[in-house]
């Protein structure tokens, strides 16, 4: 009951225009035992694709329970390279998700995340060490340091979530499968100067590789 509360308190204030600011949930706690690495974007001029990727995890409420969404995401172009569902905060979903990121696409020269322990475990810095990442991770509380991604949650909760309240994590998956294609391929943002983040993305990944 709870969790259709929220939706429809959500929706009500997606209607009339009301958005609340304050920093996101805590899901992903650090692990005392796992590496913390600096954060290397400060001051860093960002202006295409491959270049920085980041990723966080994100709360769902459901009609009945919840599960937890991580995304891939390229910073430049806000495209959504990969993202997996989960009923628990291990750290297997978000490998599950990088490692298809970079099945799919060339590795970026950095990767941003928060110093959750999912993000910090040996399995997830690993793979990205395997194939010469830089890391990066944001300083402690500071939700503002993956701010496109933060971004991307917003819209994802109430273009989509808040909307449907999901009956189950197969339907969820079904209907995020759609929102994705469309964030990705038709979604216009006023910050990519009303283009979408496909047209971003190949656009100034075509112009990497043409230079090089």
């Amino acid at each position: 009951m709870a969790a259709m509360d929220e939706i429809h308190l959500a929706t009500l204030m997606r209607r009339m225009g009301i958005e609340a600011l304050y920093p996101k949930r805590r899901l992903s706690q650090p692990h005392p035992g796992h590496q913390i690495y600096p954060y290397l974007l400060r001051g860093l001029e960002i202006t295409r694709a491959g270049q920085v990727w980041c990723a966080d995890i994100t709360y769902l409420p459901m009609a009945r329970g919840f599960c937890y969404l991580v995304a891939v995401m390229d910073w430049a172009s806000r495209r959504v390279l990969a993202w997996r569902l989960s009923n628990t905060l291990d750290a297997s979903f978000c490998i599950e998700a990088l490692e298809e990121a970079l099945d799919r696409y060339d590795a970026p020269e950095i990767f941003n995340s928060d110093q959750g322990a999912q993000f910090t475990s040996e399995g997830f810095t690993g793979l990205l060490q395997a194939h010469g990442v830089r890391i990066s991770m944001d300083g402690r509380g500071r939700w503002m340091d993956n701010v496109f991604i933060e971004r991307l949650w917003r819209s994802v909760k109430h273009e989509e979530v808040y909307l449907i309240g999901y009956e189950s994590i197969p339907e969820a998956r079904r209907e995020l499968t759609a929102y994705f294609n469309f964030y990705n391929l038709r979604r216009h943002h006023q910050g990519l100067e009303d283009r979408t983040p496909d047209e971003v993305y190949w656009s100034t990944l075509q112009t990497v590789r043409t230079a090089a």
